[in-house]
């Protein structure tokens, strides 16, 4: 079972306004350095707890905030 999930982004921007929208919405979110086995496009992603991803998803829909993908991580 996976704890923690990693949304990818295309800037370090992107992930900073993922962070605050998701803040606003009441989820956890930690802004941390790209784990470089996922990718090595973007310096910054954002943690998220594994269980919250669909209303990750979903709030970062609706605010429209640009992510390229989440993935899971462990430990």
């Amino acid at each position: 079972m996976f704890e923690f999930a990693v949304i990818l982004v295309h800037s370090t921007s992107h992930a900073i306004q993922a962070e605050r929208v998701l803040g606003r919405a009441g989820l956890v979110a930690k802004l941390i350095p790209t784990p470089r086995h996922l990718s090595s496009d973007c310096g910054s992603a954002v943690r998220i707890a594994a269980g919250d991803r669909a209303a990750v998803e979903q709030s970062l829909r609706a605010a429209q905030v640009s992510i390229d993908r989440i993935e899971l991580l462990d430990g």
